[in-house]
């Protein structure tokens, strides 16, 4: 039975490490899914910055703006 157990941890780590990812490159994907046309430099700023809380604050203020229209 002890195998088992680690299997479910292994698979429950796995799941929250997937989830985490997703929640802290939450502005790209917005971003990305809004075509907002600063979306490379918002990328960049989540990675680079959005450990420090208030970079990923701000990228995803920044992806939430308005989208200006192509032209």
């Amino acid at each position: 039975m002890e195998a088992a157990g680690a299997i479910v941890i292994v698979i429950l780590m796995v799941l929250a490490s997937a989830c985490g990812l997703l929640l802290y490159l939450l502005p790209a994907i917005v971003a990305g899914a809004r075509g907002h046309q600063d979306a490379l430099a918002i990328t960049a700023l989540t990675i680079l910055l959005g450990w420090s809380l208030i970079g990923w604050a701000v990228a995803l203020v920044w992806s939430l703006k308005a989208v200006q229209p192509r032209t």
